[in-house]
């Protein structure tokens, strides 16, 4: 995220409510806004599509498929997300600023390509019963949606916050405009509204990214390297990716947990819905981890490695290090409390939530441990990137190689268990890995100067 601090920081200097307000709302959207502005555009679409989409199982069939374009797109580039991220800033370091574009259109080229091969041989080969309007759809939208996930790490550096919101927010509503206009025709038009929409979103990143970064070249494939490459950020991007995913895939092809909607694609109606409202409530937990991240950590970070780097006194780089380890602390300690508080409301209204969307209350018990395994995944994201900006790969991961095999055990456990442990497994997995790398963290901490000088 590297470039919002400067920014959040200029809004928290002014000292007055609206600066606070808009400095947690920018950080809140930044962070969380594609996330959650896409669940809310899906629920959307589907509730007010009811009495015009005949028979209704075509919204499911429409929330189902855009739900897997969503998931397989993120894992798929996971790939690439955190490694050119890296690539990036590292150019950036070196003042090359000029060949990250030509790189991007590299790394875009590819990843158009592979999600375009993929998409074909999943889609057109695996629904032979649907529409060439809706294979062809399903495919464009993949591929848009796996770039909007690259274009998204350019949009995180750069400092145009205003017209990122208004990206999101603009991309979103077109997407539920048009889905909404042209539900007449069933499942192929809401897909259309989807791709529309997001081909719009798109569109408005790729204008942004353009204006801001030049370049002699078109293209240029230095990321490919094998001096440039970090093949550790690689498969942390495709763990984290797959942990975050691999609980709802085991519920979706559990014949006991799911049913088949539209070809080869199966839904848990039990797991998903709970899983995607216990989502919302992250949003005021990731503009803390945002906020307190870069601005309070990064200035006590900067601070610690100029003075190693100029020779600074023992007395002051201690200092530095403590401020670092408080603001850590600090963070982790106010992301849990937000959390916590998202949870009792949770806890609270949840009943009338649930009865005010048209959802059984049987769901409650689930909402409610979904609810807290949301709330450790933002503090697990926040104890990794500590761990990024100290550049620990190795432990970041292992930690998400642990989270993967820890979600995909616990959650068989719980599903031979029954109806009453289910989430429970997603939950355990991010408290073990949680307090793990807060653990680690503490131990990084209190070492850090030893290991930061050992390594010169």
């Amino acid at each position: 995220m590297a470039g919002i601090g400067f920014e959040l920081r200029r809004l928290l200097k002014r000292e007055n409510l609206l600066g606070l307000i808009q400095a947690y709302g920018y950080a809140g959207v930044i962070s969380s806004g594609a996330w959650v502005l896409s669940i809310v555009g899906i629920l959307v679409i589907g509730v007010l599509s009811y009495a015009v989409v005949v028979p209704d199982v075509r919204i499911v069939q429409f929330q189902v498929t855009v739900t897997y374009l969503i998931a397989v797109s993120l894992i798929v580039t996971g790939v690439f997300q955190l490694s050119f991220t890296r690539f990036s800033a590292d150019r950036l370091f070196e003042q090359r600023k000029e060949i990250i574009l030509t790189n991007f259109h590299a790394v875009a080229l590819l990843v158009t390509i592979g999600s375009g091969l993929l998409g074909m041989l999943a889609i057109v080969f695996l629904f032979p019963e649907q529409s060439l309007l809706f294979r062809v759809m399903a495919v464009a939208g993949f591929v848009i949606m796996s770039n909007i996930w690259i274009a998204t790490i350019f949009l995180s550096g750069m400092k145009h916050y205003r017209e990122i919101v208004w990206l999101y927010f603009v991309g979103y509503s077109l997407t539920v405009i048009s889905a909404l206009a042209l539900r007449p025709l069933g499942l192929e038009g809401l897909l259309i509204g989807f791709v529309i929409g997001h081909a719009a979103l798109f569109l408005g990143m790729m204008t942004l990214i353009l204006r801001n970064y030049t370049a002699e070249r078109f293209i240029s494939f230095e990321f490919f390297d094998r001096h440039a490459v970090y093949p550790s950020l690689m498969a942390i991007g495709l763990f984290y990716n797959l942990g975050v995913w691999v609980d709802k895939f085991m519920f979706w092809y559990v014949p006991a947990t799911s049913q088949a909607v539209i070809g080869p694609f199966r839904a848990s109606v039990i797991y998903d819905l709970p899983v995607f409202l216990a989502y919302l409530s992250i949003i005021p937990g990731m503009a803390i981890f945002l906020v307190r991240l870069e601005t309070d950590f990064v200035e006590y970070y900067d601070a610690f490695y100029d003075a190693v780097r100029s020779g600074g006194s023992l007395e002051s780089i201690e200092e530095f290090r403590n401020g670092m380890v408080q603001t850590v602390k600090l963070g982790i300690y106010e992301i849990a409390k937000i959390q916590t508080i998202a949870a009792l409301l949770v806890i609270v209204s949840g009943r009338a939530i649930l009865e005010w969307l048209g959802i059984s209350t049987l769901y409650l018990s689930l909402l409610y441990v979904d609810v807290v395994a949301a709330g450790l995944q933002v503090v697990f994201l926040g104890i990794l990137n500590v761990f990024f900006y100290l550049d620990k790969r190795r432990v970041v991961l292992f930690l998400t190689a642990l989270f993967v095999v820890l979600n995909v055990a616990f959650t068989a456990v719980t599903i031979e268990l029954g109806p009453p442990y289910y989430g429970y497994g997603f939950a355990c997995a991010l408290l073990v890995v949680t307090m793990l790398g807060a653990w680690q963290l503490s131990r990084t901490l209190w070492r850090l100067e030893y290991e930061t000088f050992m390594l010169q």
